[in-house]
């Protein structure tokens, strides 16, 4: 190959500029994703959530999944707020249990190059019983 030829085809177009956004709902599936890998979650979402999403799974109709119940998020520009309802296991520290759930999902936010600004938990109640088992 002559040296011409070489030197072309390292040249490199230069990329193109432009926005880049990062909707609500992205965030929201990464941070329960995250919070429910916390051992001492048992759910997320508030009483009615739960209820309605309970509904819809004995009928069959919930179409739409539990990817983001329980969390809302607010992104502007590279930075986001993440709201929590958590159900947490009786006998668990709410102290350390939310520690870890804000821990794991700042993390995992900022691992898609975004900046956690806040991450609000509320815990609406404890499951009394076992964990329930994971779905598939």
């Amino acid at each position: 190959m002559d040296h011409e030829a070489t030197q072309e085809m390292g040249a490199m177009p230069s990329v193109a500029g432009g926005r880049t956004q990062v909707s609500d709902e992205v965030v929201e599936k990464i941070a329960v994703a995250a919070a429910r890998a916390v051992p001492g979650v048992a759910e997320l979402g508030g009483d009615v959530a739960r209820f309605f999403n309970s509904v819809l799974d004995r009928v069959g109709l919930d179409q739409v999944g539990d990817a983001r119940r329980g969390c809302s998020a607010h992104v502007t520009g590279d930075a986001a707020v993440v709201n929590l309802v958590l159900v947490i296991q009786a006998g668990q520290l709410v102290p350390e249990i939310t520690s870890q759930v804000r821990a794991r999902v700042t993390e995992a936010v900022e691992a898609y190059g975004l900046r956690v600004d806040e991450v609000n938990i509320r815990v609406d109640d404890v499951a009394m019983g076992a964990p329930p088992a994971p779905t598939v």
